[in-house]
C-alpha cells in the first residue's frame, strides 16, 4: 500500500489507454466483456422499472424498502454458502444456470406486466427468487474472473473494468428505462432485460477455460464454512475492509431505494428525473472505474479507500439538501464517484492478499458486505423516510459514512505493515 516500486519489468508496464484496458488482451476477459456488458444495460432497466412500478403502485417508501430488502436478504443468508460451492464448483458452468434462471424470472415479469396481472405480492416472490440467484451468482462471478485473466499482473484492472462495466450499462440503462417507461410501460423494461441474458451466456459458452486442477471436496460444507469465516475475520486487512464496506452497504448504498422518492416528490419530476438520477450516478461510478482501471499499481488503494467512503458521504449529505434538478444531478455524479471508488478498491486489494483456495469462500462474505447489508439498509431507509422524510435518511447515511472512513484510517498504517509481506510475496513490491 505504500509507494514503491513494482517488482516487475518494463514489459509489463504499458501506458496510456493500453494500460487502462491492458485487460481486454485476454480473449476470454474480452468474450465475458461484451456479454456482460449486454445483459447489464438490461439489468438496470429492470432495476428501475421495477422501483418505479413499485412506487407507482403503492407511493410508499417503506415499500420500496420492502421490495429492496426482499430482493436482497438471501445473499446476506446463502453468500456464505455459496462460497463454499464455489471453492469447490466449475466456476463457468455455474454461472451459466445462474444466467438461465435469472432470465427466467425476468420472462415471467415482464408477462405478468404486459398482461396487466402484476401486483405486490408476485413482485415480492419475484424479488426473492432473484435475490437467490443473486445469491450465488456474485461470490461464483467474482471468483471467475481470475479463471478468465492468464497475468495475474492484469487481475486489478480486469477488476476496475468490470466495474467501468457495470457503471457504463448504468450510464445507459436508466435513460434507456426512463424513456420506455413513459412510452410504453414497464413491462418492456422486463422483456428486454430477460432477452439480453442470452449475450452472456453466449460469451460463456464461447470461452476456451484451461483445464484447471480438480478443486477439492474432501471437506464438509460445514468444515469449509466455519474455515473460511475463521480466515476472513481472523485476517485484519481482509476484516477491516468488510466491516468498512459493510457500514456504508447498510447506511449509504440504500439512497438508490429512495431514488423514485426523490425524483417525483423531491424534484417533482416523472420517470425520466428519475432515469437522469440513476444515470448521473452512473457517469460518476463509470468516472471511478476508469480512474482505477488507469492505475498501474494496487499499492496505494489503502488511503484511497479512505478518501473515497468520505466524497460519498459528503455526496449524499449535499444531495439530501438539494431542491434544484441540475445541482442533484450534479452531486449524484459526485455520489456515483466515491461509492465505485471505494467498492472496487476494496475488491483489488481483497482479490489481490487473498489466498486462491478460499477466494470464493472470502468473495462471498465480500458480497454478504455490498449486496447482503443492503436489504437491512432498504428496510432502514425505507422506515426513517417513512418517520422522518428521505432528505433527512440521506444526511444521516451520509454523515455515518464519513465516521466510518475516519475509524479505519486510523488503522491504516498497522494494516499496511501486516499488508506489505504479503505484497513481497507475490512480488507486487521488492523487499
Amino acid at each position: 500500500m505504500e509507494k514503491m516500486r513494482s517488482g516487475k519489468g518494463p514489459s509489463h508496464n504499458p501506458t496510456g489507454l493500453k494500460s487502462t484496458f491492458r485487460a481486454l488482451s485476454h480473449r476470454n476477459y474480452r468474450l465475458f466483456f461484451v456479454g456482460q456488458g449486454i445483459s447489464l444495460i438490461g439489468t438496470w432497466m429492470q432495476q428501475i422499472a421495477m422501483s418505479w412500478l413499485v412506487y407507482d403502485l403503492t407511493h410508499s417508501a417503506f415499500m420500496l424498502g420492502l421490495i429492496g430488502f426482499m430482493g436482497s436478504i438471501s445473499t446476506f443468508i446463502l453468500a456464505p454458502l455459496a462460497g463454499v460451492w464455489a471453492d469447490r464448483w466449475p466456476l463457468r458452468k455455474a454461472l451459466v444456470v445462474t444466467q438461465i434462471l435469472a432470465m427466467v424470472q425476468a420472462l415471467i415479469l415482464a408477462f405478468l406486466t404486459l398482461e396487466g396481472l402484476i401486483t405486490i405480492p408476485h413482485l415480492l416472490v419475484l424479488s426473492v427468487v432473484l435475490g437467490l440467484v443473486n445469491a450465488f451468482d456474485m461470490p461464483i462471478r467474482q471468483s471467475f474472473v481470475v479463471e478468465m485473466v492468464e497475468k495475474k499482473e492484469d487481475l486489478g484492472n480486469a477488476i476496475a473494468l468490470n466495474s467501468s462495466l457495470v457503471n457504463s450499462a448504468r450510464l445507459f440503462g436508466p435513460a434507456i428505462a426512463g424513456i420506455l417507461i413513459a412510452v410504453v410501460g414497464e413491462g418492456i423494461c422486463f422483456l428486454l432485460n430477460g432477452l439480453s441474458y442470452l449475450a452472456v451466456i453466449a460469451s460463456l459458452l464461447a470461452m476456451k477455460i484451461p483445464p484447471l486442477p480438480k478443486k477439492k471436496q474432501t471437506i464438509r460444507v460445514w468444515q469449509g464454512l466455519k474455515d473460511g469465516f475463521s480466515y476472513t475475520f481472523g485476517f485484519p486487512p481482509i476484516r477491516s475492509i468488510l466491516l468498512l464496506l459493510a457500514l456504508v452497504s447498510l447506511m449509504g448504498m440504500p439512497y438508490t431505494t429512495l431514488m423514485p422518492v426523490f425524483a417525483k416528490d423531491i424534484l417533482h419530476g416523472g420517470p425520466h428525473t428519475l432515469g437522469f438520477l440513476v444515470g448521473c450516478s452512473g457517469v460518476g461510478a463509470l468516472a471511478g472505474a476508469v480512474y482505477l482501471a488507469s492505475r498501474k499499481s494496487v499499492l496505494g488503494l489503502g488511503r484511497i479507500m479512505v478518501m473515497a467512503s468520505s466524497v460519498f458521504g459528503m455526496g449524499l449529505i449535499a444531495f439530501s439538501l438539494s431542491r434544484i434538478s441540475w445541482l442533484s444531478f450534479g452531486l449524484m455524479v459526485l455520489t456515483g464517484f466515491g461509492m465505485m471508488v471505494q467498492m472496487t478498491s476494496s475488491n483489488t486489494v481483497i482479490q489481490t492478499i487473498v489466498e486462491d483456495n478460499k477466494r470464493g469462500r472470502v468473495m462471498s462474505f465480500y458480497s454478504m458486505a455490498i449486496r447482503g447489508m443492503t436489504p437491512f439498509g432498504s428496510l432502514l431507509a425505507g422506515s426513517m423516510a417513512s418517520h422522518f422524510g428521505a432528505p433527512t435518511t440521506l444526511l444521516f447515511g451520509g454523515a455515518v459514512c464519513i465516521s466510518g472512513a475516519l475509524l479505519f484510517a486510523r488503522r491504516l498504517p498497522s494494516l499496511r505493515a501486516i499488508g506489505r509481506p504479503i505484497y513481497i510475496k507475490k512480488e507486487i513490491i521488492k523487499e
